[in-house]
């Protein structure tokens, strides 16, 4: 079955061209692993928010594209650049 995720992202605006980076490098890295179906990095309209989506074949290869993704080094880190909680969504199709 397969499954989607959603990441909303809220950075500091200091820090919103380099999160767009860093959501972007983490994308590219899931769009080469196994079973990662799709990968795509939007920002919302107001500039509010980076929002990150991928949808993949299986739980198994989500957790296994983003272990991929963390080995490779992508920043996944929650900390003081982001202004508000980043808000982790996975989705099952129906």
């Amino acid at each position: 079955m397969t499954v989607g995720f959603v990441g909303i992202h809220y950075p500091h605006p200091t820090h919103f061209d380099d999160f767009i980076a860093r959501v972007n490098q983490a994308v590219e890295v899931l769009r080469t692993t196994p079973g990662c179906l799709s990968a795509a990095c939007w920002v919302t309209a107001d500039d509010d928010a980076v929002v990150s989506t991928a949808q993949f074949a299986s739980d198994e290869a989500l957790m296994a594209s983003f272990a991929a993704a963390g080995e490779a080094g992508v920043d996944f880190a929650y900390d003081e650049r982001e202004r508000l909680p980043r808000q982790v969504l996975t989705l099952r199709p129906r």
